[in-house]
């Protein structure tokens, strides 16, 4: 059961062992909504039953990640919510239905291009705390927006610095997505650090970082992806 749907003959995996990382985390589990074709041992994922089984009047879902803890975040199955967003959605088509894989046409900081030069691959995903890229290219647009990267990878910038440090801007389907430092920089006891991450993959995520920014719809019926202002 979930937010009071209730699926038959889901199957669920175990985990029997975790990496040490998450000991810590308040989670209790991972529910995934990505399409079946990556699932493990080809289950039926969740939302895929709830679709199937005629308990969402819509084939999207949709997701509200608040920045501020006491307002709390919101996934809606079934659901397009008027309340949570402002002006339009622009819908991206997916390129593969995997993840939820979308077509990246640059990313640009100033209006110059500084990484994603002639376009990539990126996955929006809910599951990634972070912006996470090819490191050549995090590289760059870290070092565009002032950061220092330390010997674990983290890229750090001064605190007090954040009000004047450059937005960097996201073009997904000719749209521009604009993410300013006050969402890409976090704060901690050990200072301040952006929210871009380096891969050896080709394949962008843009994870929570972005997801914050936006109220964010993932539409089975037609395989794209909307975005809209919160309201």
């Amino acid at each position: 059961m979930v937010g009071g749907i209730s699926i038959q003959n889901q199957i669920f995996g175990l985990s029997e062992t975790e990496a040490t990382f998450m000991a810590s985390m308040a989670a209790d589990g991972i529910l995934g909504l990505a399409y079946q074709s990556i699932a493990s041992d080809s289950a039926t994922p969740v939302f895929d039953n709830m679709m199937s089984q005629g308990l969402v009047s819509q084939d999207v879902f949709s997701v509200y990640l608040s920045s501020n803890e006491e307002q709390g975040s919101v996934v809606l199955f079934g659901e397009i919510d008027t309340s949570y967003y402002t002006g339009n959605i622009y819908w991206i088509p997916l390129s593969s239905e995997t993840y939820y894989q979308i077509t990246m046409d640059s990313v640009t900081i100033n209006g110059q291009t500084v990484a994603c030069s002639g376009g990539c691959q990126a996955i929006i995903d809910t599951g990634t705390s972070m912006i996470v890229g090819p490191t050549s290219d995090i590289s760059n647009i870290n070092s565009w927006v002032g950061a220092t990267t330390d010997q674990y990878g983290d890229a750090t910038v001064s605190c007090s610095s954040i009000q004047s440090m450059p937005s960097v801007t996201f073009t997904l389907n000719g749209y521009p997505f604009t993410i300013p430092a006050s969402s890409y920089v976090s704060q901690n006891s050990y200072g301040c650090m952006t929210g871009f991450s380096g891969s050896s993959d080709s394949l962008w995520i843009l994870g929570d970082v972005f997801i914050r920014n936006y109220y964010t719809i993932f539409n089975r019926e037609n395989n794209s992806v909307g975005l809209a202002q919160p309201a």
